[in-house]
């Protein structure tokens, strides 16, 4: 499976999994309630979903021009911290403004959750490979249109 095929599957299957546990991680760690952390949880997956499109994007050009094929377990740590370096930047200041609490705050409250999903991206997307194969990006083959 490739191109937007393989991405919205990708994409589906990541945030899913993704607004379950984050609903239940943010409930735990504040006061706010699961039907809040809900909300913000659902938030955060619109924002990682369009974080996720143009990074994989970028990542696979990028990867597409490197001379070593492959995603090493170096490339996809990379991969993970990059994705979720990212994604930092955007959900504290949401988690902040949503529970009313200041950025240094949130962002402590988010290291809980990046530790978790540096974790969770780099298993997920190696059982996404595993189970479905790797993009054209790490194969070398032509990429699809």
């Amino acid at each position: 499976m490739q191109g937007i095929q393989r991405r919205i599957v990708y994409i589906s299957l990541y945030e899913g999994i993704a607004i379950v546990a984050a609903s239940a991680g943010l409930a735990l760690m504040t006061d706010a309630g699961l039907g809040h952390s809900g909300v913000l949880a659902v938030g955060a997956s619109v924002i990682a979903v369009i974080w996720n499109l143009v990074f994989n994007a970028l990542f696979e050009r990028w990867e597409s021009r490197q001379a070593v094929r492959g995603r090493s377990v170096r490339r996809r740590i990379a991969h993970a911290i990059g994705f979720e370096g990212g994604l930092i930047a955007f959900l504290v200041p949401m988690f902040a403004w949503g529970l009313g609490v200041s950025l240094w705050q949130a962002l402590v409250m988010d290291l809980g959750l990046v530790v978790f999903f540096l974790v969770y991206t780099f298993v997920f997307n190696w059982v996404f490979d595993r189970v479905f194969g790797l993009p054209a990006s790490a194969t070398g083959e032509a990429q699809p249109a």
